[in-house]
């Protein structure tokens, strides 16, 4: 029980995060925890059977095809992780705004991926039988820095399908040659379609 409870309160701590399997093994046995790599799998089907939790597997944008490695996995409920977390649950708001963007894709019937271009990270690849979108999740692009940083994975895609940027930032919508940035909160509640 112990074990299980560390891998799940490691999947919670980490939303969002690529992972590996064999990253929260090595993980836990250098805390002192020795658990292998087929128990740490065998836990994770689980909480996803049980919808606890939800993986997303990684796509190659460029090469269009599915990668094995470095998933990311969102918790279904984001309450349920802060309280596994105690205090540290509401401390990183970019990952848990990513991980609330998933859930509202999830739920509007979207196939959820993450992007992968070049050595550049879309956060999601979202398909659906009208086409593909890309998301970018920021909780702030206020400084110009990461308003770069969000915006080169998108810029290297080549294709013409929508690309957005989703912030908390209470700014008004702009627009970065073709690549869209507004209010996340005003697209979860239906005031911006994407």
């Amino acid at each position: 029980v112990m074990m299980l409870e560390s891998v799940i309160r490691f999947l919670a701590d980490n939303i969002g995060n690529p992972l590996s399997t064999k990253k929260i093994s090595d993980t836990m046995i250098s805390n002192g925890r020795k658990i292998n790599v087929r128990t740490v799998e065998s836990y994770i089907t689980g909480f996803m059977e049980s919808y606890i939790v939800y993986q997303a597997k990684r796509y190659d944008i460029k090469g269009k095809q599915y990668l094995k490695t470095l998933e990311k996995y969102y918790m279904a409920d984001i309450g349920l992780r802060n309280v596994m977390l105690n205090s540290r649950g509401g401390q990183d708001v970019g990952h848990i705004l990513e991980n609330v963007i998933y859930l509202e894709l999830i739920r509007r019937g979207y196939e959820v991926y993450i992007g992968k271009v070049d050595q550049a990270e879309v956060d999601f690849v979202v398909k659906n039988m009208d086409g593909i979108k890309y998301i970018q999740a920021a909780a702030t692009v206020r400084d110009e820095e990461t308003l770069e940083r969000e915006l080169r994975p998108l810029k290297k895609i080549n294709d013409h399908y929508p690309k957005c940027v989703m912030t908390l930032d209470m700014d008004p919508p702009g627009d970065y040659n073709g690549i869209r940035r507004f209010n996340a909160l005003d697209y979860l509640v239906g005031r911006i379609n994407f």
